[in-house]
């Protein structure tokens, strides 16, 4: 694995961590956060299979559109296209007024960033 993807991985896991961190923040959970930061561990995790196989890639959350050129080089991926739809939508607008997230919606989010990570990693060797 190159240095640069390494480094995806580690902010990937960061992220991965803080949604977990959020969604268990004891008397002040902050599921909003825990979804923005599950969604973030999955961009970065398509990300970083890009960066390894030296595929530039627009500066998007469009989780869609990373996913899509992840597909253009390991068919495969298009198994994890409904979880990458279910994550996208935690990119902006759950940072602004007006957007919900309860407890078990957050969870769901950070369920499936760990399995789109557990999709991912071995594909980074």
């Amino acid at each position: 694995m190159r240095e640069i993807t390494k480094e995806w991985v580690v902010k990937a896991e960061e992220d991965l961590y803080s949604a977990d961190l959020l969604l268990r923040a004891g008397e002040h959970p902050m599921p909003g956060n825990s979804c923005f930061h599950s969604q973030q561990c999955t961009e970065k995790y398509l990300k970083a299979f890009l960066v390894e196989n030296e595929i530039d890639y627009p500066r998007s959350h469009q989780l869609m559109v990373l996913l899509e050129l992840c597909a253009g080089l390991d068919e495969s991926f298009l198994d994890i296209s409904q979880l990458c739809r279910r994550q996208e939508s935690f990119a902006v607008a759950v940072r602004y007024p007006g957007i919900a997230i309860d407890p078990s919606t957050a969870e769901k989010a950070l369920q499936t960033a760990k399995t789109i990570r557990d999709f991912v990693q071995p594909r980074l060797i």
